[in-house]
């Protein structure tokens, strides 16, 4: 199951299908409270605290799923900076690993887990 925040009309809805497709499951919303695989931040810049975004995800998330910032692209209404969901990862305890463009209006970052010193 993957978890999904912040839906509202703008999202891609053919980015939402392709999910739905490899995941072979429909999208579960904020409310789900069962454990999930990873989870989808649809993301603005008016939306409010990243970092509350990431925590709530993170409540019912597996050990080492993956949480997938998406935002609008530069330029766009709603764009958020690198350097804030960065921040906002630091803050939660993950990091971002890749950022690059998913859909005709909104990149992906890919927020993992801080690894631990074997």
């Amino acid at each position: 199951m993957i978890q999904e925040f912040g839906y509202d009309d703008d999202v891609d809805g053919d980015l939402r299908s392709g999910i739905e497709a490899a995941t072979g499951t429909d999208l579960v919303d904020e409310d789900y409270d069962d454990v999930t695989d990873g989870a989808v931040i649809w993301f603005r810049d008016d939306d409010g605290d990243l970092t509350d975004f990431l925590v709530d995800a993170m409540t019912v998330l597996d050990d080492n799923g993956p949480i997938w910032v998406l935002t609008p692209k530069a330029g766009r209404a709603g764009h958020v900076s690198h350097s804030d969901i960065e921040e906002a990862a630091t803050t939660s305890g993950l990091h971002a690993m890749s950022t690059f463009s998913i859909a005709a209006d909104w990149s992906a970052t890919r927020l993992g887990t801080r690894g631990r010193g074997k």
